[in-house]
């Protein structure tokens, strides 16, 4: 009784090992058949490759068994409902947001490219030599990374009368200046507005201005008085007080423009030397003419009949103060007046006269500058080392007792220089 019960327990026992290896060997066989049914793939997950074994039968299974979730901009090499094959290549890369701003203008972009350069392939975009780009195109994209890009344009710059043409990624003419490191000084002009923008071919024009005072000192030339004297005889001159040219310091304010004067002002004239008139004496004393004798009758005559009496003498004396007339005459149109010379061509002329002379025609005409309230203009009259010329011209310097006399050249006017002369009017 005893020998069958153990023999029973033996039974039992062996029976329990037979099926929990039994079990075991099934589990065995059917983890090593799962194991062996499963397909290697390579995956490349954002640059990164490795193989795995899936049973995943889609690559959107495959996806989601390596817990990956794709959005609509990441790059997927297969279409999501493709069958897992053993031994397949399969990639997945992630897009990333940037933002790129293009002369301040922003967009936002979503991209797989791996470096700056590829993004800007992608998007099909070219820059010129002058734009100004934050990044390197080898640079590595980043999420949320920012790229600026600031395009060149070409502007006219013209400084102070130099002109050059610029390309610059400035948007205003503040921006343009403080760029080219051109400074402005307090007086300088801008045909623009400093915080104006700036558009392709637009042309940007600097004034240089500058102020400066200058200090001039001019002689004032003498006036000659005529001075009636009834001591002296009829037309007879004589100096009486000798004149003298006076001096006086201006100061001009001059605005220059570009390098070129633009105006000048007289601001302060100060009066160092005060001229003296020069005092002519003029004779209007009359000589009393001398009386004519008269022929006596011839009292030892007994004719009865009147003595005739020549009256040639009586002619002669009428004759004689005629031509004493004119003397006077001649004589009381004589003056003293300061003389100068000038040419055609001289500063400011026209070669032509008042009167409407060509002297550039006629270099060789004897014609005379005059103050037409002293000396008619159109008059004939006698210059002392001049000769006998027209009073045909004016002049802004000519006031009273002076004259300006035409000669051919400049060495002739510098020859004549300025003197005081004895000036008849003829007619």
């Amino acid at each position: 009784m005893k020998l069958m019960k153990n023999t029973k327990a033996a039974i039992t026992s062996a029976l329990m090992w037979t099926l929990i290896i039994s079990a075991f060997t099934i589990t065995f066989l059917g983890f090593v058949t799962y194991e062996a049914t499963k397909a290697s793939v390579k995956v490349t997950h954002d640059g990164e490759t490795q193989v795995i074994r899936t049973h995943a039968q889609t690559f959107e299974d495959l996806l989601q068994e390596l817990d990956i979730k794709p959005e609509a901009h990441d790059r997927l090499s297969h279409e999501l409902s493709e069958p897992i094959e053993y031994g397949m290549d399969v990639e997945y890369i992630a897009s990333k947001s940037i933002n790129l701003a293009i002369n301040d203008d922003t967009k936002q972009f979503h991209t797989t490219a791996s470096t700056v350069g590829e993004f800007f392939e992608e998007q099909e975009l070219e820059w010129k030599e002058h734009d100004e780009i934050s990044h390197d195109s080898r640079a590595p994209i980043e999420e949320e990374m920012g790229i600026t890009v600031d395009r060149a344009i070409q502007i006219t710059l013209n400084d102070g009368g130099e002109e050059e043409e610029v390309w610059t990624t400035a948007s205003t003419v503040d921006e343009l200046l403080d760029s080219e490191h051109i400074n402005l000084g307090e007086l300088d002009e801008l045909n623009m507005k400093k915080n104006e923008s700036l558009h392709q071919n637009d042309h940007l024009d600097i004034t240089r201005i500058e102020k400066k005072t200058e200090t001039i000192e001019e002689d004032v030339e003498y006036k000659v008085v005529t001075e009636k004297d009834d001591s002296l005889p009829n037309g007879e001159e004589k100096v009486v007080t000798s004149g003298e040219d006076g001096k006086v310091t201006k100061e001009f304010e001059i605005i220059i423009k570009n390098g070129k004067e633009s105006k000048r002002e007289l601001v302060k004239e100060k009066v160092d030397k005060e001229s003296i008139d020069e005092v002519v004496a003029l004779g209007t004393k009359e000589e009393s003419a001398p009386e004519q004798s008269r022929p006596e009758e011839d009292n030892k005559s007994n004719s009865s009949e009147p003595t005739l009496v020549s009256t040639s003498s009586d002619s002669s004396s009428k004759e004689d103060h005629s031509s004493s007339s004119k003397e006077e005459e001649s004589s009381s149109n004589t003056m003293k007046m300061k003389a100068t010379a000038y040419t055609a061509s001289c500063s400011g002329c026209t070669g032509k006269t008042a009167t409407g002379i060509d002297l550039n025609s006629n270099p060789g005409k004897k014609v005379i500058a005059v103050d037409p309230s002293v000396i008619p203009l159109g008059s004939e009259v006698w210059v002392e080392g001049y000769g006998t010329a027209v009073a045909g011209d004016t002049g802004g310097a000519i006031k009273g007792n002076k004259i300006d006399v035409h000669v051919a050249s400049t060495g002739e006017a510098q020859s004549f220089g300025s003197k005081t002369v004895d000036v008849k009017v003829l007619d």
